[in-house]
């Protein structure tokens, strides 16, 4: 099964590729896709529709797993503008016919490390140990899109048992 874990951005979207199997995770790619910051909202929302297309073009995922958004109340207008990107995302894997899954940040830590509070250093050291990774995944979008994707895996498994 493959799942495509993706952290929602308007100047950066991280991305990962995972294939499981009954033993164990496999990363199969993982990187970013950034958006210059001039143009328009609706430019960049454009954007970010081509490249979800070419990711679910190109690894053809089973699922995709995808972060839900958090608002804080001292910044709400970056969750409305997450939430543009977000909706893109979730529009295009509904355009392909790919299942979403969406899972809160302190569950995917929780997932990932046993601590729904865990550091974002804690969370890419995790990353790097259950996925054997030579060196810590960065940037923090990258881990992220990891992270989401690892907590798919995670409770994919969880029914399976």
């Amino acid at each position: 099964m493959r799942i495509l874990g993706i952290d929602p951005g308007l100047q950066v979207c991280g991305y990962a590729c995972l294939e499981m199997d009954a033993d164990n995770e496999k990363l199969i790619e993982a990187g970013v896709i950034r958006i210059e910051k001039g143009p328009a909202i609706e430019i960049k929302l454009n954007r970010i529709a081509e490249d979800t297309c070419s990711l679910l073009e190109n690894f053809k995922p089973d699922v995709v797993a995808v972060e839900e958004l958090y608002s804080h109340y001292a910044h709400p207008k970056t969750a409305i503008l997450m939430g543009h990107a977000r909706g893109v995302i979730l529009q295009q894997c509904a355009q392909a016919a790919i299942e979403v899954r969406s899972f809160s940040a302190t569950r995917i830590k929780k997932s990932i490390t046993g601590n729904g509070r865990a550091s974002k250093e804690q969370i890419q050291r995790t990353i790097q140990t259950i996925l054997s990774l030579p060196q810590i995944p960065e940037p923090n979008d990258v881990a992220d899109a990891i992270a989401a994707a690892l907590c798919c895996a995670n409770s994919i498994n969880s029914i399976v048992i």
